[in-house]
């Protein structure tokens, strides 16, 4: 089974979308949404430095604009599920079909615009950690006054909080953790300093009118199955100030058998965080085209295999005896 994913906010590079606007009508596309939006995503994603694309109002609609464009370019694709961190959901919900491409980014626009106003109160920053058990860790950032903002699994956890209360974290590092990473964001993210952000962002939302998900749309607040449009983009508002559990999408995945999860770009951290906590599941990350035939490959084998693992079950189906001719037999 394919799981199809979505990278959050920080997988951004300077750069990062020139490749991808060279593919066919991908450069008529980013025009359009860049128009509606009232933002020029190919200058951001091709020109703009590292400052430019780390303020939030720009690098949500960006990451948004580059999964589907990546997601266009792998073809006539029906995962088994989907799934995306952070903003990556907003990618994720286009995907199943929950909000065509442009309401995702315009919706995702009126977030990073109202997330970016609410960070400027306050001083703000993420930081990854590496490594330690999360039952030691979790405690320790709350003696500090942070939020574990993402637990991602695999060993990894996300600490939000002010710039102080991330310095303290640098000099005071939980047991077990290697590594504390200050991440390319700019803000407290899914903490409760986005609170004012959940209102903004709910207002934008009236007036939707999402569909059902047309494939299983696995939510990061808890790792559940969503089956309800209205659900998707309610969780899509609150999840601006509440954490995100990818740990918990993993073992979904699990659940439902994933056996290949592709990343659209800028992919690379969700595969690397699945390499580690999901042992035997084939990955592959779109951080250029020229990753697409290793995708599409990966793609084409996981159907061929869920076709004959289907056709097996049939077959089975069809000669095991029936309880009559069991009975009979005995």
């Amino acid at each position: 089974m394919l799981v199809l994913v979505a990278p959050g906010q920080g997988a951004q590079t300077p750069g990062f979308l020139t490749p991808w606007l060279d593919l066919p009508g991908a450069a008529e596309r980013v025009a359009a949404w860049s128009e509606a939006i009232g933002l020029d995503l190919a200058h951001y994603g091709t020109h703009a430095d590292a400052d430019a694309i780390r303020d939030t109002a720009v690098a949500q609609p960006l990451l948004v604009a580059a999964g589907l464009l990546a997601a266009s370019a792998l073809g006539d694709v029906t995962p088994g599920a989907v799934a995306g961190h952070s903003v990556g959901e907003f990618t994720a919900a286009a995907f199943a079909g929950v909000l065509d491409d442009t309401a995702a980014l315009r919706l995702v626009r009126a977030r990073g615009l109202a997330m970016a106003e609410a960070a400027a109160v306050t001083g703000t920053g993420m930081s990854a950690l590496l490594g330690g058990d999360p039952e030691v860790t979790v405690p320790h950032l709350e003696k500090l006054g942070l939020t574990a903002a993402n637990v991602n699994g695999a060993g990894q956890i996300v600490a939000a909080g002010t710039l102080e209360q991330l310095a303290a974290l640098a000099d005071d590092k939980p047991e077990g953790v290697r590594r504390v990473v200050p991440l390319k964001v700019a803000g407290a993210f899914h903490t409760h300093h986005m609170a004012p952000a959940v209102d903004a962002l709910r207002r934008a939302a009236d007036g939707l009118a999402p569909a059902d998900p047309a494939v299983p749309y696995v939510s990061n607040k808890d790792g559940a199955v969503v089956t309800s449009g209205a659900e998707v983009v309610a969780r899509l508002v609150g999840q601006v100030a509440s954490p995100v559990r990818w740990d918990l999408c993993m073992e979904t995945f699990q659940r439902l058998g994933a056996t290949a999860l592709v990343e659209v770009c800028p992919g690379g951290t969700l595969t690397g965080i699945a390499k580690r906590a999901l042992p035997g599941v084939r990955t592959v990350a779109l951080k250029t085209p020229d990753d697409l035939d290793a995708a599409r490959a990966l793609i084409a084998e996981t159907a061929a295999s869920a076709a004959g693992t289907a056709s097996s079950a049939a077959d089975a189906a069809g000669t095991a005896p029936s309880a009559a001719d069991a009975a009979g037999a005995r």
